[in-house]
């Protein structure tokens, strides 16, 4: 019998863990090992930028296999909110109370994108408020929020333009703007702030970074 290193073991015991917690066993498939060399680009909109009040109104996401985007294996949903999409925002993605009054229920949207990723990790830009928005709208469901690892592709490319600095520059500054990750790894811009075009665009990034930084 093959024995388990203690690392090992304390993640087999957390995932027993919280999948005893689960909420709705349908979901137990996120605990899942997940595919080899697959992730989802993933990226929200939202009717405002706080985490604890807004709400999602639209979401995209785009699988990746290998090096290779799987645009014909994209999610796009329109989510109907309870809560007013603020001026600002509109300012930002464009989408209107009336794009949106006909969209999904939350519940409903949450089910669909869950079954989408399925145990597969998650690439994004500036991941942490998207994972934050959809942890929040899905805790109802399971109790608990999404288990898939997260990629930062701002932290992916932080790594890859510290690499070219000099020594005594290390930990400089170093522009993570989207417009300008996309212009130094010479990738095309879409319209941004809509969420498909923006999870296409975090996932050329990501295959791209993937290959220059292995190489030593």
């Amino acid at each position: 019998m093959k024995l388990l290193s203690p690392s090992h073991w304390w993640e087999a015991l957390k995932r027993e863990w919280l999948l005893y917690h689960l909420g709705d066993p349908r979901f137990r498939f996120m605990w899942d090992e997940p595919p080899a060399s697959e992730w989802v680009a993933l990226d929200c909109e939202t009717t405002g930028l706080n985490v604890h009040r807004d709400e999602i109104i639209s979401i995209g996401a785009v699988r990746i296999v290998g090096d290779q985007l799987r645009t014909s294996e994209r999610l796009e949903l329109l989510v109907r909110p309870d809560r007013q999409i603020s001026a600002e925002s509109v300012r930002v993605h464009g989408l209107l109370e009336s794009d949106v009054a006909q969209g999904l229920p939350p519940d409903e949207a949450m089910m669909q994108l869950m079954r989408f990723i399925g145990s597969r990790p998650l690439v994004g830009y500036y991941l942490e408020f998207d994972v934050a928005m959809i942890n929040r709208a899905i805790f109802p469901l399971l109790g608990m929020g999404l288990p898939q690892p997260k990629i930062e592709v701002s932290a992916l490319f932080y790594e890859y333009k510290s690499r070219q600095l000099p020594p005594y520059q290390h930990g400089g500054n170093i522009d993570l703007r989207f417009a300008t990750m996309m212009h130094e790894l010479d990738l095309p811009l879409r319209s941004a702030h809509d969420a498909l075009n923006d999870a296409v665009m975090a996932a050329l990034a990501f295959v791209k970074l993937r290959h220059l930084l292995a190489q030593r």
